[in-house]
């Protein structure tokens, strides 16, 4: 399976429109998360910015800068 193919899956089967994920966006913060802190905090990190987004707090890319600018700091 390639990740358009469980990205559009995954999205079904949670009842999220296709285009729900930004995978740049969320692989870019995973990759920077897990350069500059332990390696477990990148999924953690990508959770935490969904639930962020779910709730309204902002823009996933703004969000996701924010998260980068705190693990580049």
């Amino acid at each position: 399976m390639t990740l358009d193919e469980f990205v559009t899956a995954a999205c079904a089967e949670l009842g999220l429109p296709p285009d729900a994920a930004d995978t740049k966006v969320i692989l870019d913060l995973a990759r920077e998360v897990a350069h500059n802190t332990v390696r477990p905090a990148a999924p953690i990190g990508a959770y935490l910015l969904g639930l962020a987004v779910g709730r309204g707090e902002g823009d996933p890319a703004e969000l996701a800068a924010r998260l980068t600018a705190l693990v580049q700091a």
